[in-house]
């Protein structure tokens, strides 16, 4: 490991079957006034939504909602959570659903009380953190982005029509998480397989980078393989606890920094596809995957080594007397086939993209990337290859 690292992450875990158990005695930490954060309705109809109602009520907190976060969500929703949180004085902001949810409730933390415009100062400018941050804790119900364990808030301004990450400091994260498998049980299977994509790309930004003999990398391997093969369990039988176990715990692991620690990373797939989530409102994961494809075709002789052993430890494939290219174009190949097999589509154009979105999507491209620095006319011929895949 030849890059020097500072590890810190805050968040304390509560996971298995009996994590919702252990809502109470995490909640005793906080004043009484709570902000409950949830999507479009998802925790309502399997009942969970019920329960925390029930659990904050017997803990005698006061309850306050922002409700109906999108997707992928908007600063104006932002801006509607941190309205609440400075006039009702909230304590606790809570995240009930998926990534999406859990990263509004972030950016309200950190919104509410930003002098000036918060999206300026901390998404455009990346200005240091230098105000109250509310504290934030969440009740995960969707395994993919991985934001239940990390400080990372990822926002779409519509008016600009620009999505960016902000990692900001550990102080972000959130205080707690509940990690319960079975509430992830009724996630739609697309949405299951998207998310399944997002923890692959989170470990691939990270693995595709840099060529020392890493620990890190190691571990991300270990992680690969769990992924892989839990998502077979999980594609033919839902409710196997087992596998769903080890996808939930997959993505927490795959994007809580410890997978990253003296890695340079790349990220650029990321870039392309919050921009192309930005003009389609896609699912993440699924855009990652019809990036994925053509992006790493694009880098793969520049970290050639590396892709080499990423097709030979990950899918098998046989590198015995044959052109390291070849492995590693394999390599690519299976990648594509396992996108296949979650169902998620290849080409762009079945997610809302126009060949007109593509020159608009390449100019908001933060440029990039590990193995070779993309110019904006490659990025362009990547999101036109992706466009046209089949």
């Amino acid at each position: 490991m030849l890059n020097d690292f500072t590890f810190h992450n805050p968040t304390k875990i509560y996971f298995g079957r009996t994590a919702f158990s252990h809502l109470p005695e995490a909640l005793s930490a906080f004043g009484p006034r709570i902000l409950l954060v949830y999507g479009k309705g998802a925790i309502k109809r399997i009942g969970l939504y019920d329960l925390v109602i029930r659990t904050l009520s017997a803990c005698g907190k006061e309850v306050y909602e922002l409700s109906g976060v999108s997707p992928n969500p908007r600063y104006t929703e932002v801006l509607s959570g941190a309205e609440i949180v400075r006039e009702k004085k909230i304590d606790l902001i809570l995240a009930v659903g998926g990534g999406s949810v859990i990263d509004c409730a972030k950016a309200i933390s950190v919104a509410a009380y930003c002098e000036g415009d918060a999206w300026q100062k901390y998404w455009e400018e990346l200005r240091p953190l230098e105000n109250e941050v509310v504290p934030v804790a969440s009740i995960l119900t969707m395994a993919g982005t991985g934001s239940e364990m990390n400080a990372c808030a990822v926002i779409t301004n519509e008016a600009e029509g620009i999505k960016e990450a902000r990692e900001f400091p550990p102080e972000v994260c959130p205080r707690f998480s509940i990690l319960n498998p079975e509430f992830t049980y009724t996630v739609p299977k697309y949405q299951m397989a998207s998310g399944i994509f997002d923890i692959l790309s989170h470990l691939m930004e990270q693995y595709f980078s840099d060529e020392d003999d890493n620990t890190s990398d190691y571990l991300m391997e270990g992680l690969m393989e769990s992924l892989i093969r839990s998502s077979r369990v999980a594609l033919r039988e839902p409710t196997n606890y087992e596998a769903r176990s080890n996808i939930m715990w997959c993505a927490t692991m795959a994007i809580n920094s410890v997978t990253s620690v003296s890695k340079t990373q790349d990220w650029e797939v990321h870039a392309i596809e919050h921009q192309l989530g930005a003009y389609t409102d896609c699912a993440h994961g699924a855009g990652l995957a019809a990036i994925s494809i053509p992006y790493y075709r694009h880098i793969f002789r520049d970290g050639l080594a590396r892709f080499v052993r990423f097709a030979t430890r990950i899918f098998g494939v046989s590198a015995e007397g044959r052109d390291p290219a070849s492995v590693a174009a394999e390599g690519i190949d299976r990648l594509r086939d396992f996108v296949i097999e979650l169902s998620l589509p290849l080409s762009l154009r079945d997610l809302g993209a126009t060949k007109e979105m593509l020159p608009r999507i390449a100019d908001t491209v933060e440029l990039g990337g590990a193995y070779r620095f993309l110019s904006r006319e490659e990025i362009l011929m990547i999101l036109q290859e992706a466009y046209d895949a089949k």
